[in-house]
């Protein structure tokens, strides 16, 4: 709700008017400082625990990472707490380190800001009497260099007003890193798996030195810069009609304990056959269905309609209902039957195997068609083999011993028929659940660097970034040359058409 109010148009209200706006502003100002009061405290927990965490009992490593993710959490909260400030009013100045000069060896480029117009407003010609230069640290893969961004300064010899071409806008205000340089790292922390002191180390043998707090506060920055544009993700993908969900531990080091923590990752996806391709990660503490619930909205009246992919999971079983329908995952099913041959040579299980083998040869020659023809050539010829594996499993479940590993597989599949063999009936719907499950991959991949801060910022965050490189992936993009333009491109970016520059949507600026 916008707080500034024209003088003319509060000449215009009556007396019951103007007591309404005063209470609507009271009440915006009292949000406001709680919400910085609230920061203000978070705040201030995190330096306790930055200062804390050297006395805890953690590796080396795990000791660098908390202390990474705290110094990002701490970046992070400044930025909320500075766009909290009531319209107006002044922020918190923050104490800025001195700047190190950039080494002279670096190569630079000039990009110069001059007026569009060198007369002044009282029509003399203005007078060049100067310039401001400041460097930016850029990276482009492989190479360093240096921006030097140099101001003209012209003066009007009559009225002596001094002209200056405006600030270009950035998504650090006044920061030394090009958008180039915060791309690379964040996709060398959350792509290529590489913690900010390790990252330090490579900036130190190319001689520059940018230590791993620095680091820490730009990725702070850039995760509070960049949320506005993973909502706009999370809606595009709330705005499909079939979605997947997945969930994968990760660790979280606890302050405090000495030990980590298991947390869970969980992942939302559009299928293989959706032409939009995203996936959302949602950090949480626990495995609890209440947080699949609140991703999406199904306690509320708007909360998204439609059929969820899942594997059997009993978190995601209070989802379902009049408005969500559950398709189970084929391949989990297989894989009962896959253990039992592995591991037991089963003849009962090796038959079994070879109806799944008819069912995914069909899958893939539907694969590349269209929902109606691959609804119909499944009703043709999946359908019957389909019908005839339940037929063969509920024979088959007379004649094995209650308990056994191989009744209880045929069970798990007899269960969940409705669920598993819904593909058949709607050709949008995928056979399993491998899609999403693909993409958690990077994510097990780098599990061991994972480890975030006590409080769900800094998992929050990693999900957040992660969500728009893994989506950039999806559509074929670099994610450096992704987000490097989004970087550019977000401060001056309208709200209201952010939507713009998602990953699916994403179209690269001229300057790239």
């Amino acid at each position: 709700m916008d707080s500034v109010i024209d003088s003319t148009v509060i000449d215009q209200l009556d007396a019951e008017q103007l007591r309404a706006l005063a209470k609507r502003l009271v009440s915006e100002v009292r949000y406001k400082q709680a919400t910085i009061d609230k920061l203000t405290h978070e705040m201030a927990v995190l330096k306790r625990l930055k200062f804390a965490a050297r006395s805890e009992s953690f590796t080396g490593e795990q000791r660098s990472l908390l202390e990474e993710a705290i110094e990002e959490d701490l970046e992070s909260l400044a930025c909320e707490i500075e766009a909290a400030q009531p319209d107006g009013s002044a922020p918190t100045p923050k104490q800025q380190p001195k700047r190190q000069m950039l080494p002279p060896n670096l190569p630079r480029r000039e990009i110069r800001h001059e007026p569009d117009s060198t007369t002044c407003g009282c029509g003399c010609q203005l007078k060049r009497i100067g310039e401001d230069v400041a460097e930016k640290l850029d990276y482009s893969p492989g190479t360093f260099s240096v921006e030097r961004h140099i101001r003209g300064k012209w003066v009007c010899g009559r009225c002596e007003t001094l002209v200056q071409a405006p600030v270009p806008a950035h998504v650090i205000d006044k920061g030394l890193p090009t958008t180039g340089l915060l791309a690379q790292v964040l996709v060398a922390k959350y792509a290529d798996h590489l913690p900010l002191h390790r990252q330090e180390g490579i900036f130190g043998r190319a001689g520059l030195a940018l230590s791993r707090s620095t680091l820490a506060q730009w990725v702070g920055a850039c995760g509070m810069q960049l949320q506005p544009l993973v909502d706009a993700l999370k809606a595009a993908i709330l705005s499909r009609p079939v979605l997947h969900a997945d969930e994968t531990p990760v660790a979280i080091l606890k302050p405090g304990l000495g030990k980590t923590h298991r947390a869970y990752l969980w992942t939302y996806g559009t299928t293989v056959f959706d032409p939009v391709r995203a996936v959302v990660y949602d950090f949480a503490e626990t495995r609890s269905g209440r947080h699949a619930q609140a991703f999406l909205g199904t306690d509320t009246s708007s909360g998204w309609c439609g059929t969820l992919v899942c594997d059997d999971y009993a978190g995601y079983k209070q989802l379902f209902g009049d408005r969500i329908a559950e398709a189970d995952c084929l391949a989990h099913a297989r894989r009962k039957f896959f253990d039992l041959w592995v591991n037991h040579k089963s003849t009962v299980a090796e038959q079994a195997l070879q109806f799944f083998v008819r069912l995914y040869d069909i899958e893939r020659e539907v694969q590349d068609l269209d929902a109606a023809e691959r609804h119909r050539i499944r009703q043709l010829k999946a359908k019957p083999v389909a019908d005839d594996l339940r037929a063969w499993l509920l024979s088959q479940r007379l004649k094995v011993p209650e308990g056994s590993a191989t009744a209880r597989a045929i069970d798990y599949t007899l269960n969940r028929w409705a669920a598993l063999t819904r593909f058949l009936d709607d050709g949008h719907l995928p056979v399993d659940n491998n899609w999403i499950e693909n993409r958690i991959r990077p994510i097990a991949l780098g599990r061991n660097n994972w480890l975030f801060a006590g409080s769900l910022r800094a998992g929050q965050r990693a999900a957040a970034v992660m969500s728009l490189i893994q989506s950039a992936r999806m559509n074929d993009l670099d994610p450096y040359a992704y987000l490097r333009d989004v970087l550019e491109r977000l401060p001056t970016h309208p709200a209201s058409a952010i939507a713009e520059l998602l990953p699916h949507r994403w179209r690269p600026s001229s300057t790239l």
